[in-house]
């Protein structure tokens, strides 16, 4: 979309279908969401805040699944924030940065980045979550086949989380293209056990009348307030419509979400509950109990095939993040590897991964339930849904400048909605919800102390340049050029870096051009090859270029030169030393951050990985300045 509102379909890939293009939204978007099943109505009866399984608790809580996916997935996610795409990209971090492009700094945008960075930290809480929490679900219908594999249920689910965290170095290209395909498969057996199980009580149709759900909130206002916590599972993974968009466009999303996913999960919901009408003991596992027999083995291993479809997205998703993140300026340079040479989106992250599979090992053997898990699930779901809706708010005001009580009873309505179920997961808070907050709560530090750490860096450094028109009147003319090139990276566009000015007093030379460069990431995914860098001749030999990057884009910087001849012309390998500045931070008390956050942010810098692996630099012409600094 344009930055007025409008939709485009930058994300999506231009030579495929739209059919094509559904079919792989189906395998990645919408296996949280489609897993969901598993779960979700079993925990709205026997989880936490138990519900009598009578009728009215039935339709009330079907009442209740019905309209939440029709206004937090139909209408908030697929109808209006889709619309939100920066150059078609979608997820907070990519929200925020469209935002920030059409803000002027000040209060507000100090406001919008803390959101933004809340809903990427409970995001991770988020990606810790799922994995455990929908392999545990699906392996534990083996109970349902006979109650003596009920040991096997952990085992079976490290196994299989250990396997895909494994896998992921391998890159899941091939794997990938069987998603979409067993997704269908999967979606199409929910809808046929719907119907099957519906024929038995057709009455449970009746239950889509929202009048069902107001009537449950009459007869027990508390506990119908307290079941929204449960209920709320049923659209998990709701933000990956948006997270993923850039992966297939805003209109496949639409067309998976409206004609696939939306009706086959209706339909198996409609199925679960009319199995609780006609046997209420099946409350246990009903999604299971709704097959025959003969088919629960199979349904166990088609199940635990679209869980870990669905633990693949998020895995990806938090590649994904995590490289935004560090384009954007709120994570250290971290190892990125790309795992296919056509899909630029195929990456993987070593140290997100291992981190990531530790965790989710460490919560399937604490909570060893799905129940249990299910009440960690709900607060990160509607934390993030929260925040988006308070900065879909700003989008509407602000950028999409919609009238004024138009944009009020919009975002006045999602804000509702979200914030009751968000309030109804602050009382799972000492059941478990307190993981992911404590997760997000150590991202936050981490993403902030960063980003913070940064800014007042480049004051110190700022404090300590000197400015070209000084450097080069009094230093140029009394220094012996040799031949070849330096290029000096700079944080800044301005003045001369320290790097140079520390190789000037130890080598007592210039090479006879010098490139100061600068990469400038910006608020669009990606920058066309054509607008990347800029020149500035500034006489005597020198340069000036900034190489400007999306947030996607990977920053290639003997790349961009080799392309570059405005510069006195091509830059030849063998010819050019890039120099790195290298400082050692100090923590101090002077102004800026609390001693423990400066102390954290030292230890981020030392572990970072090194700029020249980073931007690609080849090793054998790098050569590191050292120097101190206080913060």
């Amino acid at each position: 979309m344009d930055e007025s509102g409008n939709s485009s379909q930058h994300g999506a890939h231009p030579n495929e279908g739209l059919a094509t293009l559904a079919v792989g939204a189906i395998g990645v978007v919408f296996g949280d969401i489609g897993t969901s099943p598993l779960y979700a109505l079993k925990e709205s009866f026997i989880g936490h805040h138990p519900l009598a399984v009578d009728r009215a608790h039935i339709f009330g809580v079907l009442s209740l699944i019905f309209w939440t996916m029709m206004l937090i997935v139909t209408i908030k996610y697929v109808f209006v924030i889709l619309k939100a795409d920066n150059k078609g990209e979608g997820g907070s971090l990519a929200l925020l940065a469209l935002i920030g492009r059409r803000m002027e700094a000040g209060r507000w945008s100090v406001g919008m980045t803390v959101l933004g960075l809340i809903a990427t930290a409970l995001f991770y809480g988020d990606a810790i979550i799922t994995p455990a929490v929908s392999v545990l679900s699906a392996v534990e219908g083996l109970t349902v086949v006979h109650e003596a594999f009920a040991e096997l249920v952990l085992p079976i689910s490290i196994a299989i989380l250990i396997v895909l965290f494994a896998i992921q170095s391998r890159g899941t290209a091939v794997v990938a293209r069987l998603f979409g395909p067993v997704m269908l498969v999967y979606f199409a057996v929910l809808a046929v056990l719907g119907v099957a199980n519906i024929a038995q009580a057709p009455e449970v149709l009746g239950a889509v009348n929202p009048i069902h759900a107001l009537r449950f909130f009459l007869i027990d206002p508390a506990l119908a307030f307290l079941a929204l916590g449960s209920v709320v599972l049923a659209v998990t993974g709701a933000e990956a419509l948006y997270a993923d968009m850039g992966h297939f466009g805003r209109k496949a999303i639409m067309v998976a979400w409206l004609w696939v996913a939306f009706p086959c999960l209706l339909i198996n919901y409609l199925g679960q509950s009319a199995l609780l009408l006609k046997n209420p003991a099946m409350v246990e596992n009903p999604f299971f109990l709704m097959a025959p027999d003969w088919a629960r083995l199979p349904l166990v291993i088609l199940a635990t095939l679209a869980t870990i479809i669905a633990s693949q997205a998020v895995i990806s998703g938090a590649f994904s993040i995590s490289q935004q993140a560090v384009q954007l300026g709120f994570l250290p340079r971290i190892r990125i590897r790309h795992t296919s040479a056509s899909a630029a989106g195929q990456i993987y992250v070593p140290l997100v991964n291992w981190l990531l599979l530790a965790l989710v090992i460490l919560l399937v053997l604490s909570f060893r339930t799905s129940s249990n898990l299910a009440s960690a699930y709900g607060i990160a779901v509607t934390g993030t849904m929260f925040i988006t809706a308070c900065m879909l708010g700003v989008l509407t005001f602000a950028v999409w400048k919609w009238h004024p009580a138009m944009a009020t009873l919009v975002t006045g309505a999602f804000l509702i909605v979200d914030g009751a179920y968000f309030a109804s997961n602050v009382t799972k808070i000492p059941d478990g919800g307190w993981f992911p907050l404590l997760v997000a709560a150590i991202t936050f530090t981490l993403l902030s102390t960063w980003a913070t750490g940064r800014r007042i860096v480049r004051d110190r450094l700022a404090e300590d340049t000197m400015p070209f028109d000084l450097f080069v009147g009094s230093v140029v003319a009394k220094v012996k050029r040799v031949s070849g090139t330096s290029v000096f990276l700079a944080s800044t566009a301005d003045g001369i870096p320290p790097a140079l000015l520390h190789n000037l007093k130890h080598n007592h030379i210039l090479h006879e051009r010098v490139v100061i460069l600068t990469v400038v990431t910006e608020g669009v995914p990606h920058v066309p090859a054509e607008k990347r860098r800029e020149l500035e001749d500034l006489g005597h030999g020198f340069y000036r270029m900034i190489v400007h990057i999306g947030f996607m884009d990977e920053a290639d910087l003997p790349a961009e030169l080799a392309v570059e001849d405005r510069a006195g012309g091509p830059f030849k390998p063998m010819e050019t030393s890039w120099f790195l500045a290298r400082q050692t931070l100090i923590p101090s008390s002077r102004p800026g951050m609390a001693i423990w956050r400066e102390k954290l942010f030292a230890w981020m810098v030392r572990n970072a990985e090194s700029a020249m692996q980073f931007f690609r630099l080849p090793s054998n012409r790098v050569i590191e300045l050292g120097s101190q600094l206080e913060i």
